[in-house]
């Protein structure tokens, strides 16, 4: 059962709600005094945090081992990060759901592509376009209620006029949400380019990874439909080297530069037109785990104010993802600061306690 914490707060609910303190015992959350003794733990407590789009399982080469992808997950978790939506990863992680000390993880399974048209050994490579609806229908049944498509990509079977661009019909694509969504799963899509996002959006895709590629008349309509993008600022900084090390593709280059260049006023222009903003990490691949905290503050400096960023790094996105945050006898999961992360997200490097299903296990 474990020691009785006593959160002495203040204990931030949600974007409205504010109590000064709760209580752990038995692993859940109660805010009734309870009798007898108690563990204090002091400082501004929030619902654990959330990496939306985090890779465990997949390292720069491919898939890692299992003992280097409970590592990630424990990177993970020391940051504050409990709940994780895994956006595509080549290792089978499913065995971290039996593990009451590892966050809280909800799988997309493989990354769908095509071959020749993704990072190699990172997806599943289908042999034509056609294949994807199927591919579709058996990743939504491994996973935890999500699909990953890689929707854009360099050719480079174009030479020198190698560039982004999108990987399937109009047709094909609209099919594979279709099945997905029959088959109780949300589709989320990895896309760079401006030539996918008409043919995602058709087909009513549930969220944008990335979307660098956006212009003015998607952002209005992917607010309109009320589909969040996860921003990846930290991965987006990459851009202006992948430019430099892409001198055989010029307009290619050309583009990740521009991108590069205007990322922060791309998500200043999301979030002004009402897009919902995800925070997540890319980690996995290049991106080392552990890094909710460098998101956030990219975000921040990008121009997004610090409330609105905890707020979808932690209970809105819970909510979004179906999972509960901090309410009367649901699951403990929760990090304490020792300032206000509302007012500064800098604060979210330095947790003072991480608490996952009751443990205080950082």
């Amino acid at each position: 059962m474990g020691d009785v914490l006593h959160l002495t707060g203040p204990v931030v609910l949600d974007d409205d709600r504010v109590v000064g303190e709760a209580w752990v015992i038995g692993g859940r959350l109660t805010f009734d005094r309870p009798g007898g003794d108690a563990t204090t733990v002091d400082g501004w407590v929030v619902p654990g945090l959330v990496d939306v789009h985090c890779h465990i399982g997949l390292a720069a080469e491919g898939a890692v081992d299992r003992a280097t992808a409970e590592a990630q997950a424990r990177a993970d978790r020391d940051a504050g990060v409990l709940l994780v939506r895994d956006a595509g990863s080549p290792a089978d992680t499913s065995w971290v759901h039996q593990r009451e000390d590892l966050p809280r993880l909800i799988r997309a399974g493989r990354h769908l592509a095509l071959p020749k048209r993704y990072l190699r050994h990172y997806g599943r490579e289908l042999a034509a376009p056609g294949d994807l609806p199927a591919a579709v229908a058996e990743e939504a049944a491994r996973g935890d209620g999500w699909v990953k498509v890689v929707a854009d990509w360099i050719d480079r079977d174009l030479g020198a006029d190698g560039d982004l661009r999108p990987l399937w019909p109009d047709d094909v694509l609209a099919e594979a949400v279709r099945v997905a969504h029959e088959a109780g799963a949300r589709v989320t899509a990895h896309t760079f380019s401006a030539e996918a996002l008409d043919g995602l959006l058709d087909a009513g895709v549930d969220g944008l990874e990335h979307a660098t590629g956006a212009e003015d008349r998607h952002v209005a309509r992917i607010a309109d439909a009320g589909i969040p993008v996860t921003a990846t600022l930290l991965q987006v900084a990459q851009f202006s080297a992948i430019a430099e090390r892409a001198g055989r593709y010029p307009a290619y280059a050309a583009r990740m530069r521009r991108m590069h260049a205007r990322r922060y006023a791309h998500v200043r222009d999301l979030h002004d037109a009402g897009v919902p903003l995800l925070v997540g990490t890319d980690a996995g691949g290049t991106i080392g785990h552990g890094r909710i905290a460098d998101e956030a503050a990219e975000l921040v400096a990008a121009g997004l104010p610090a409330r609105e960023v905890l707020a979808a790094a932690s209970w809105r996105t819970r909510a979004w993802l179906g999972v509960p945050g901090l309410a009367e006898g649901e699951s403990a999961d929760l990090v304490v600061y020792e300032a206000d992360p509302r007012a500064d997200v800098r604060v979210l490097a330095a947790p003072r306690a991480v608490v996952l299903r009751g443990s205080r296990v950082a």
